[in-house]
């Protein structure tokens, strides 16, 4: 089991090292930020478990950090302890107050920090539903977010993204390339969401399968920048010679080497205000249907389907 990721935000040298280094006797990994910026920067591009945040930091203090991460989908589920020398209440509820999980006082109790840091873990596990492979939302996390969205009465898009040949790839690399292939694309989705909108969720639903929720004006910009992406990343998976091939070989059930294609991505749009959507299956079923027929179309593709909301004739298009 991969050990769980901590990232420690501490601009003094010496009390970040003795952070590191106590958290590492612990049993965890850790990513070290020596200002708020690389924080922030930090947080959103390696989405740690935990995430253990000075308040006094240049460029961005604590509580500015811990209140641009919360504002994001994509981190606002990360558990967040404020590490401060103030013990005076104010700046305690100020931090509880911008999003923070819990707080500890300097100088620390090694024993205190480590039992707040556990408890704060096992309530994120508890709440967050999310994969463990990307640290994304879960199908729980997804389903609730997009009934907030139909009871909130504004449109939205959804684009459902999953990887083409991935199971060859898979079978022919081994789990822990396929993995990184999974984690390079919730990267993808993550940063290309961030850069498209802040009301911008991504979830994973599990494997080589994703959803974003984003508003409608936004959604085919976004979904070709995450295909654009990707296909850049692709290349860097493979091995020289199947690269220079076009396709690795995977033995089938009878054991006759059979050529796959390299990688692509089939991501299926639909918008909510240009089709009567009002229930999540039928959201759901929707955007299956499309990606069934993405799946057809060789190499990465982008399927919309667009339809008149008083039930006009039908019109799909796909862009690469």
């Amino acid at each position: 089991m991969p050990k769980l990721r901590i990232l420690v935000a501490e601009d003094e040298t010496n009390l970040r090292d003795v952070l590191c280094l106590q958290l590492k006797h612990a049993g965890y990994d850790v990513i070290e930020a020596a200002d708020g910026e690389q924080a922030l920067e930090l947080g959103i591009r390696n989405l740690p478990d935990l995430i253990l945040l000075d308040v006094m930091m240049p460029k961005l203090t604590g509580f500015e950090v811990c209140e641009k991460l919360r504002a994001s989908f994509a981190t606002r589920h990360i558990p967040i302890i404020i590490l401060t020398a103030k013990a005076e209440l104010t700046d305690k509820v100020s931090g509880l107050e911008g999003g923070a999980n819990d707080y500890v006082t300097k100088p620390w109790a090694k024993k205190e920090l480590l039992m707040r840091i556990k408890n704060a873990l096992d309530w994120s596990r508890q709440q967050r539903a999310a994969s463990p492979l990307t640290g994304l939302p879960g199908n729980a996390s997804i389903d609730d977010e997009i009934k907030r969205r139909f009871a909130s009465g504004r449109p939205f898009a959804m684009l459902q993204a999953d990887i083409d040949n991935f199971k060859s790839f898979n079978d022919h690399y081994g789990y822990p390339r396929g993995d990184l292939a999974i984690q390079s694309l919730a990267r993808i989705l993550v940063e290309e969401g961030q850069r498209h909108g802040e009301n911008t969720f991504v979830g994973h639903i599990g494997g080589d399968d994703f959803v974003v929720l984003t508003e409608p004006e936004l959604a085919e910009k976004l979904g070709k920048a995450i295909i654009n992406a990707f296909d850049r990343t692709v290349p860097t998976f493979y091995d020289p010679e199947d690269l220079a091939r076009g396709h690795v070989e995977v033995p089938n059930r009878l054991h006759v080497p059979e050529r796959f294609p390299l990688m692509s991505l089939t991501v299926a749009l639909v918008r909510t205000d240009e089709r009567v959507v009002t229930h999540l299956a039928q959201l759901v079923d929707i955007a299956l249907e499309l990606k069934a027929r993405g799946k057809g179309i060789p190499g990465s593709v982008l399927v919309t389907e667009r339809r008149s909301s008083s039930g006009g004739e039908k019109q799909q298009e796909d862009a690469a």
